[in-house]
């Protein structure tokens, strides 16, 4: 069987690229990628673009349709100088969490990366989004074409009618609030009947010529920002504007007594994208640790049937090899755990685990520990975790000793850091407690709240930043926000800090 499989033609012989050569490469490893790993993924749409498309790609945060904003003009005029003076490479592809699932791969690419990358995103991938909760629960992969096209529509009519400077102005104030425009527990709040009757009524108005402003602008979707609470009292108000909300677009959406119904909805435009790209933020080491190993297992199936040459396997190994180095701490590179690394790291893990498990293994992991069918506990580690949870449900002794991790503790009633953890039973579950919280958003980003609006007396909108660990928000950073809170709010806003006790 070795033997006629190396006795296969190759998929290609040579750097150059043709769309005949990509298709059968394409062919090749969606019959691995299906019949060997199960993956399940939507169609695929794959794109070949420049290095200034890969470049403007970056500056709209890789979406395939954007608005326009100055921002992104500002990103590409950077990311373009460092490019052209050799200090920055650029991706060798993007993909986008669609249905179909959009690769662009760069066209500098040779036939070999063509492979590569097609494996990695339009199977890895494309896998991931499609399967992990996260993405099924929080996105919507069939809508998101229309919707970014009704968004690129929208803001183009808004400045056309109420000027550039206008909808600048919002959009400013909106990409400024951004992270704070996300709904992290809760689920979203579900659009009425005559919501969507509005928002299909707007979209129907770019087809139909009628003024798609004038239609907005004729409906509040539901709306009531002028409707005064009856009893005015402080529990009233909380429990009618469901306060404590955490999502301060979203409440600045529904309730700002400053804002008109276009700027709204320019609000509702960008906390919708913030809301699509969440769950990327979350499973950056699951997500690549699945694209490099499903990219590194198909890559070897290939070479060993003989479909790719030892000159391409090689060239394909360089890059992964790249990909995954995990430099020392002392090493000039070293910018963190890369988690590229990592993930493909924990990846390999499982699969050694189910294939090849030590004693230390079946005591740590005794549910798939010397399960024979890797394939399927790997997907569904995939489908159901997320970074934090995944590195705490998976992250082995061995792996802890591989990577030579330890935890240091900054007591700041000490002179110095002190080694807290180390190689040992206790040492690895609180290791491995400690970089999983590093990789949960609760932690990494600021806990801000709305927690109070009098409409009905000085309409002062007020803000609660749940202080964690004593990390204080910085001061420049919190005044120029709250400049832009001001401007969507129109009236006064204030911060206020509640420090939490300190976790052990």
């Amino acid at each position: 069987m070795q033997a006629a499989e190396k006795a296969r033609k190759p998929l290609f012989d040579g750097p150059e690229w043709t769309f005949e050569l990509m298709e059968k490469a394409r062919d090749a490893i969606e019959k691995i990628a299906l019949e060997d790993l199960g993956l399940d993924v939507y169609p695929n749409q794959i794109e070949i673009i420049s290095a200034e498309q890969m470049l403007d790609a970056y500056s709209c945060v890789g979406l395939p349709l954007m608005y326009q904003h100055w921002s992104f003009g500002k990103h590409f005029a950077r990311d373009e100088a460092l490019y052209r003076t050799g200090r920055q490479g650029l991706a060798y592809e993007i993909v986008i969490n669609s249905n179909p699932c959009i690769s662009y791969n760069m066209e500098e690419n040779t036939m070999a990366m063509q492979t590569l990358v097609m494996a990695h995103a339009a199977f890895g991938h494309n896998h991931f989004f499609k399967n992990n909760y996260l993405f099924q629960q929080w996105t919507d992969a069939s809508g998101i074409h229309d919707y970014l096209a009704f968004a690129k529509n929208y803001i183009a009519a808004c400045e056309e009618r109420y000027g550039p400077c206008a909808v600048e102005e919002v959009l400013d104030a909106a990409h400024a609030l951004q992270s704070q425009g996300v709904f992290r527990y809760g689920r979203p709040p579900k659009p009425t009947t005559e919501e969507l009757v509005a928002m299909q009524k707007v979209r129907d108005g770019y087809e139909s010529g009628q003024s798609v402003l004038d239609i907005w602008t004729d409906t509040t979707l539901g709306r009531d920002k002028l409707e005064l609470v009856e009893d005015a009292s402080f529990s009233a108000r909380r429990k009618q504007m469901n306060l404590p909300q955490e999502n301060v677009l979203y409440f600045l959406e529904k309730h700002s007594p400053a804002l008109e119904a276009w700027q709204c909805e320019i609000l509702r435009i960008v906390r919708m994208l913030a809301q699509y790209l969440y769950p990327q933020k979350q499973t950056k080491v699951m997500n690549e640790g699945c694209a490099t190993f499903v990219h590194y297992y198909i890559i070897n199936k290939l070479y060993e049937q003989g479909q790719i040459t030892e000159g391409a396997f090689m060239e394909m190994m360089h890059s992964h090899t790249n990909v995954v180095l995990q430099p020392e701490f002392d090493d000039q590179r070293y910018s963190g755990i890369n988690p590229y690394a990592l993930g493909f790291a924990m990846m390999q893990d499982i699969r050694r685990i189910c294939q090849d498990p030590t004693d230390e293994d079946r005591e740590w992991f005794p549910d798939f520990a010397g399960d024979p069918d890797w394939r399927k506990v790997m997907r569904d580690a995939w489908a159901n975790y997320r970074d934090e949870s995944f590195i705490q449900q998976f992250l082995s002794p061995h792996l802890i000793r591989k990577f030579k991790l330890f935890t240091l503790t900054n007591d700041a009633d000490l002179p110095n850091l002190v080694v807290s953890q180390i190689h040992n039973r206790a040492g690895y579950k609180a290791i491995r407690r400690d970089l999983a919280k590093q990789y949960d958003l609760a932690y990494l980003e600021p806990d801000i709240q709305v927690t109070d609006a009098d409409l009905r007396g000085d309409r002062e909108l007020k803000l609660t930043h749940t202080v964690r660990d004593g990390i204080h928000l910085d001061e420049e950073d919190q005044e120029e926000v709250l400049k832009h809170l001001r401007r969507l709010w129109g009236y006064d806003v204030s911060l206020d800090a509640v420090e939490t006790a300190c976790e052990n």
